[in-house]
């Protein structure tokens, strides 16, 4: 046997349903972080209370939300922030990414702590990210105009999937568990070689209601050759998710990573939200930014460059 990991899935699935509202909650334990799928939309003061509540029980820090534009403000009014949006993820519609980070409130009386939203504002370094913004945009930059490498991109099987996971693992650069970010999903995998070992393993997670792509990757670039490779695999797979119709993409990555932002957006993404505590990255949660590239307009005759 090749490998000796097993990657188990740590995302569970609760529903809160009663006469006011009715929410599916995916909890992503290993990060952490709690998605509200809303299906009963209005401005409800209880869905806070009820989502609260499972912050408590289920330990998670961090509580994201995906609505239409008409349902950001009373997201808003429960604690929300607007951190970015997915332009054309509902397909002809955007969905706006809403967030919250949670600590412990310490004031709390002899019951026990409680959950709350932490500051926003005092907890974020703004001229830091700016930098890694300007850093990650240099990068790919530099490389404007040049011929991406060779690089061969073939569907992955899913032995090559484990082994990409395991190896990435045990050389300690697993970026990602490839747990489900959304419900009813598609999962496609491509592998992506190219001279002198290069190998990355890029998975796209899809809603077929939506034809919308979470792209994401086994592991970053660790050198400029690597990261170029990346870029080069990244625009494959663009190509092949235009062959099949898919009207939006978007990924994330940890702030910090300018080496793999900037291969995102050689790839034609642009940086359409700023997310607050979303990964955990060596035991520590880090802030993320948001990409997105719109690949066609639904039903329309053909593929637009990424630029919206």
């Amino acid at each position: 046997m090749e490998t000796d990991l097993q990657i188990v899935s740590q995302v569970d699935e609760i529903s809160i349903q009663d006469d006011r509202v009715s929410l599916c909650l995916l909890i992503n334990r290993r990060q952490g972080v709690m998605r509200v799928i809303d299906f009963r939309s209005g401005p409800n003061p209880a869905k806070r209370g009820y989502i609260m509540e499972q912050v408590e029980a289920q330990g998670v820090s961090r509580v994201v939300t995906l609505v239409e534009r008409e349902e950001v403000a009373s997201w808003a009014r429960i604690g929300f922030l607007k951190e970015g949006s997915i332009p054309a993820f509902y397909k002809r519609s955007d969905a706006h990414i809403l967030g919250m980070l949670v600590g412990a409130d310490l004031r709390a009386d002899e019951s026990g702590a409680r959950p709350v939203a932490l500051d926003y504002a005092a907890r974020v370094n703004t001229s830091a990210v700016i930098a890694a913004y300007g850093a990650a945009r240099a990068a790919a930059k530099a490389h404007e105009g040049a011929e991406p490498p060779a690089v061969r991109v073939q569907p992955a099987r899913p032995a090559d999937v484990e082994r990409a996971l395991a190896s990435a693992a045990r050389a300690g650069r697993l970026a990602s568990h490839l747990e489900p970010f959304s419900r009813d999903v598609e999962r496609q995998a491509f592998m992506a070689t190219a001279r002198g070992g290069f190998s990355l393993l890029v998975s796209v997670e899809s809603q077929p209601c939506y034809a919308n792509a979470f792209v994401e990757l086994v592991q970053a670039p660790r050198t400029e050759k690597e990261a170029r490779l990346t870029a080069a695999a990244l625009i494959h797979v663009m190509q092949r998710l235009l062959e099949q119709q898919m009207v939006s993409a978007f990924a994330v990555t940890a702030v910090e990573d300018a080496e793999l932002a900037a291969c995102f957006i050689q790839a034609g993404f642009r940086r359409t939200g700023y997310l607050q505590g979303h990964l955990i990255v060596a035991n520590e949660r880090r802030d993320a930014f948001l990409w997105s590239r719109k690949l066609a307009s639904p039903g329309g005759p053909g593929a637009r460059d990424g630029e919206f």
